[in-house]
């Protein structure tokens, strides 16, 4: 089976540094990443463009926009990614990095937008980010929101609360929103913001952190699969859920197992393959 990992970094972030060394255990590399790649069928992977301008400093409000993958000095050809947006700097000169933006928009391996709810003190439907959703459309770019809890302690959960999208979707029909990690812990929100909306979908990226014994536990935890089963249940959608690791912070080999766990086989080649290919309609010119 082929897949695609709709989520994943691979920017020079020390958190996810310290988080490959010390908990996942994983080669934080273009070699490290190829290896899991090659060893599960993953053909392509989508990176969220995440920067920090000072060691420790994620999440950074002196990032420019648009922040990309800078983890090694090239980015590898089996990655595309979503340009990550700074509403800080946005507000502070807004047409300086709107340009900046577009830009990266039209680069062969941009395949969407990234915005870090949570981490950035703005609500998703805030005015500064009307012309970021303005070169969504104009692109046909879809918006990876942050959602549920944040890997940082700075993090402001009022703002990452998945309810959030519901406006944002209906306020914005024309444009596809992915929200990243099904809105842990508020699955069940989650849940009913993707039924309700046709233009709302979910990854099951960052669901668990760390190496093969921590995600094995957290497979054979019951009540931990049934969280999310019972979001994915009563969504009722498996054409609206897309398959991510959020690697570094997971080793992919047993985070593919979990997530198949949680889905029915039946729907394996759109959760982990198909369904990307419809949330972002760039990289089928691409493969």
């Amino acid at each position: 089976m082929k897949i695609i990992d709709a989520h994943l970094h691979f920017s020079d972030i020390q958190s996810f540094k310290d988080t490959a060394k010390d908990i996942s255990y994983i080669d934080y590399s273009s070699k490290g990443l190829k290896k899991e790649f090659d060893d599960n069928n993953i053909i392509m992977g989508i990176g969220m463009g995440l920067t920090e301008e000072s060691m420790g400093g994620f999440p950074d409000n002196n990032s420019q926009n648009p922040m990309g993958l800078d983890l090694e000095e090239s980015i590898p050809k089996f990655l595309v990614y979503s340009v990550g947006i700074n509403p800080i700097k946005l507000s502070e000169n807004k047409n300086k990095e709107l340009i900046r933006i577009e830009r990266e928009l039209e680069k062969d391996n941009v395949v969407g937008i990234k915005i870090y709810a949570g981490y950035y003190p703005y609500y998703i439907y805030d005015e500064v980010y009307e012309n970021v959703y303005d070169l969504a459309k104009k692109y046909n770019m879809p918006v990876t929101i942050h959602s549920g809890d944040t890997y940082s302690q700075r993090g402001l959960l009022k703002y990452s609360h998945p309810l959030t999208v519901d406006e944002l979707a209906v306020s914005h029909r024309d444009i596809n929103f992915t929200i990243a990690h099904f809105g842990d812990p508020w699955i069940m929100d989650t849940a009913e913001v993707i039924a309700k909306n046709p233009n709302v979908y979910a990854d099951l990226s960052g669901l668990i952190v760390g190496d093969k014994e921590k995600v094995d536990r957290f497979k054979n935890q019951r009540l931990y699969l049934e969280h999310i089963q019972r979001g994915l249940i009563y969504a009722d959608n498996y054409f609206k859920i897309l398959f991510g690791s959020d690697w570094p912070l997971v080793q992919i080999e047993p985070y593919i197992d979990f997530v198949k766990e949680l889905v029915p086989k039946e729907f394996y080649e759109y959760v982990f393959y198909r369904n990307a290919l419809k949330v972002f309609p760039k990289i089928n010119k691409l493969l």
